[in-house]
Order: structure tokens, then sequence, then C-alpha cells
């Protein structure tokens, strides 16, 4: 379904990613973990085209820039701007206004895929509240229901599970559970360690380059671990990855 070939992206005479080459196929929930400055957020805009880069990124055979509609982004919870005063409602129905047109008034069906986007991910009581009022998990609830609304193939997602409480996290893992279901691919950018890495099909492990792409438990091993870290490993651990089956 997608495929990026030989990526690099360049900041200001800085190689940030280094010829990286990968597939993603439906029904699969793909994990990227490595290092802080690892790349794994410059990625995901590559891939969206957010950024410029040298290679190829490809979706069902055709330039995925050309692609767009397609493609739903869930962007770190740091880049947006919460004090913006836009309720849950229409964070969601923004997703669909390319599509319905900026002047027109948006008919029952447009309502009904918001309503059901925002019902999905149980945000839809506080559909009027200003998105600035919610609290972490509720807002990312209903970044994930714009993504939805969306009715995107491919769905990338960039540290979703950060600062979450336990009910949007099973929310959501449902959701990425359903999605799969439906043939749609998930790419998520993720600081988690132990057993959480398991929820996933596959791990991308990157730092500017990518240094392993498997099965969990075939990624997390001391040697991966060490290339990607490096000196740092001890204290990125920390206790964290414990519970997680080391090779």
């Amino acid at each position: 379904m997608l495929e990026v070939s030989n990526l690099s992206v360049n900041y200001r005479g800085i190689r940030a990613l280094d010829n990286i080459s990968l597939t993603l196929s439906p029904r699969e929930l793909v994990g990227l973990i490595g290092p802080n400055g690892a790349g794994k957020s410059t990625l995901i805009k590559a891939i969206l085209g957010l950024v410029s880069f040298q290679g190829k990124v490809q979706f069902r055979g055709k330039p995925l820039r050309r692609q767009r509609q397609r493609v739903a982004y869930v962007p770190q919870r740091s880049q947006i701007d919460w004090d913006y005063p836009v309720t849950a409602w229409n964070v969601v129905m923004m997703a669909l206004t390319p599509s319905i047109g900026w002047l027109r008034e948006p008919d029952h069906r447009v309502k009904q895929a918001v309503s059901a986007a925002l019902d999905r991910v149980d945000m839809l009581p506080l559909r009027h509240r200003q998105i600035g009022q919610l609290s972490g998990g509720q807002q990312q609830r209903v970044f994930l229901a714009r993504a939805l609304a969306q009715q995107a193939d491919l769905f990338l997602m960039d540290e979703p599970f950060t600062g979450i409480d336990q009910k949007t996290e099973a929310i959501m893992l449902e959701v990425f559970a359903d999605l799969k279901r439906k043939g749609k691919t998930l790419l998520v950018c993720s600081h988690e360690w132990g057993q959480a890495l398991s929820r996933y099909d596959r791990l991308l492990l990157i730092n500017r380059q990518l240094l392993a792409n498997d099965r969990p438990q075939v990624v997390m091993t001391m040697e991966n671990l060490h290339r990607a870290y490096g000196q740092s490993l001890q204290t990125t651990m920390g206790g964290n990855a414990m519970g997680f089956s080391f090779c």
C-alpha cells in the first residue's frame, strides 16, 4: 500500500534522515520507535510531504502527494494550539471541509459522519465543548475522531498515547483494531517501552537510518537498542522496558 524508497531529509546541511526504505501493508499496525532526535516525526512529515525530501513516497503505485485525501494525520499534542476557540464538533468538521467546500453548508450526510466519528470515541456528549476545556485524553480522542471522519486508508499518528488516560487508551486500541479489520494501515510514532510494544504487528526502529524492521520480539534486542540509543540506553530504559523479553 505505502512504499517509501531511499528517503532522505536535510535540515540546513544536517542529515535528519538517511536513505530510508520501507513498505506498509493493509491490516497492519506498525510502531515507529527510536531516541529523541532520531527523525521519527520528520519521517511522518516527509511521508505527508510537509517537509522537503529526496526519494520517493508512493501509495498504491502513485505519488502520495496526489492522494492526500486518503491519508489521515494525527499530530503531536505539542503542535496544536489548544487555546484556539473551536469546539470538538468543529475540529472534526474541519476534516471534511475540503470535500464539501469552504462556503457550502454541510448537509445531513456530512453532519452524520461527524456525529458518528465523535460517538465512536465517546465524545459526542461533549461535542459543543471548547477544545481547550477538555482533558488531554479527551482532546486526543477528538483528533482521532477527526481522522476517522476522513474515512482514509492510511493513518499516520505522532505519539497518540502520550499523556492520555486508561479509558482513552482502551478506546484508541479498539479503534485501531477495527481499522485493521477494515483493511486500513496505521503507522504510530511511539515512545512506549515494555509490553506496550507487543500491541504492534511490526516495529520500525530508526535513528536517522532504519536500523530494524520486524516483529517486536525480533526488533527489541539489546544489540539493536544499543545501535539506536548508544550510551543513553540505560537512562532511556530506566525500568520502563521491564516486562519485555529482550533477546
